[in-house]
């Protein structure tokens, strides 16, 4: 009776086994569709904003740059496709391996059991039943006869439910092997879909790298003339920064020094600012955008272009492209410190919360006062549309007169 046993357990181990296995694999899956899911929801937000781009919209760096957010967008789409269809390609080489396995234990459970009744006709010589327990020689007989046919009759019906239970599982196997080929087909079909769109992309953003290749003197001006106007801003902000600490300075004299200062910085804030910046600090990279809807154009630092060469890109922010008209929000609670217009940037609103700074550009309309206290979303202005047709806020942080990157503070897209 041992192998009945062995058999049993080993039948046991191999569905759990295998369960355990399956749900990893669908957990991995369903890591991909929610991959998925939100790389075609920025698309979706990509093709609404560009669409919604003025009747202005002209061949330039602007839209070089938001066309190659948008190809890179597109081939991380297609390259989770491909991670989808390799899996996919692994859960069936896992099923019909399964498959393979299964059969290989319903051929061996019957074997055994076709076995274990001819041993068991063997045993009582083809009598019946009865004939075989009543033609015990004595009682000692009789008894181990009734004992060894209870125990035959229990695992002929274990057997026999271990042979369904199988069979069961075997069929169940084929239907999940035929409805992930099922699945394959439709995921290659989307697959070919969205690399002919990653193609046709890459032709426009081809195209434009070709036009604006020819206009690299006029590019370099441009980027001259923007470095110098980001220079003045920063300048502007640095000043305001300045004015803030000699304030807090004097304001902590006046106070008999009962302020104190923050490690790390020559700002003094009172226990509220400490508070504050303590507070903005926790929140690095789950800061709210401030736009609903948008995508980053241009990133922070000094990087040469992705795709046009000899073009070297230089920001102390990040520029954020959005929707015509878009509200335009701060990111944390805090303080409106300046209220300002610069030559190319527009509106500027500088939002102080304790030593840290937010600084939000290029609004065309403004809708809070200098020294208004505002919440995290409170609107701050709209943004405003550039005479190429491109409507970007222009956001930076510092904490003090130290410049950071944006990108590791807001939450990421």
């Amino acid at each position: 009776m041992r192998i009945y046993r062995f058999i049993a357990l080993l039948f046991l181990f191999l569905v759990v086994w295998q369960t355990d296995s399956f749900s990893q694999t669908k957990k991995t899956r369903e890591e991909l569709e929610r991959e998925k899911a939100e790389v075609q929801a920025r698309l979706r937000e990509f093709d609404a904003i560009l669409k919604q781009t003025t009747a202005n919209k002209k061949t330039s760096l602007g839209e070089l740059n938001a066309l190659t957010r948008q190809f890179q967008t597109q081939n991380r789409l297609v390259n989770t496709l491909d991670r989808e269809v390799r899996l996919i390609n692994q859960e069936i080489s896992e099923t019909e391996k399964k498959i393979s396995e299964l059969e290989s234990q319903l051929k061996e459970l019957k074997a055994e059991y076709a076995r274990m009744i001819y041993s068991s006709s063997k045993i009582n010589r083809g009598l019946s039943i009865v004939a075989f327990v009543f033609s015990s020689g004595n009682f000692n007989q009789l008894y181990m006869r009734l004992k060894y046919l209870k125990q035959y009759s229990e695992s002929r019906k274990q057997q026999a439910a271990q042979i369904e239970k199988l069979s069961l599982e075997l069929a169940d196997q084929r239907v999940l092997l035929d409805q992930k080929k099922a699945d394959k087909v439709l995921v290659l079909q989307e697959e070919q879909k969205e690399k002919a769109e990653l193609e046709r992309l890459r032709k426009s953003q081809q195209g434009v790298v070709n036009t604006l290749s020819k206009k690299e003197r006029d590019i370099q001006r441009q980027i001259a003339a923007t470095k110098k106007q980001q220079d003045q801003l920063n300048k502007m902000i640095k000043q305001v920064i300045e004015e803030e600490i000699r304030r807090a300075e004097a304001e902590a004299k006046k106070a008999n020094s009962t302020t104190t200062k923050k490690a790390g910085t020559s700002m003094p804030m009172t226990p509220e600012a400490a508070a504050l910046s303590s507070s903005f600090a926790g929140n690095k990279g789950k800061l709210p955008w401030p736009v609903e809807t948008g995508f980053v154009s241009q990133n922070y630092g000094t990087y040469p272009h992705p795709t046009l060469k000899g073009i070297t890109l230089d920001s102390d922010g990040i520029d954020i492209r959005t929707q015509p008209n878009s509200n335009v929000r701060t990111v944390f609670d805090g303080t409106v410190t300046k209220i300002t217009t610069m030559p190319g940037y527009g509106g500027t609103v500088i939002i102080k919360h304790g030593e840290y700074y937010t600084m939000y550009s290029r609004l065309k309309n403004i809708s809070v006062k200098s020294g208004q206290t505002v919440k995290a979303k409170d609107i701050i202005g709209q943004v405003g549309t550039t005479a190429e047709g491109e409507s970007e806020v222009h956001f930076q942080t510092w904490k003090g007169l130290q410049i950071m990157d944006p990108a590791a503070w807001i939450t990421s897209r």
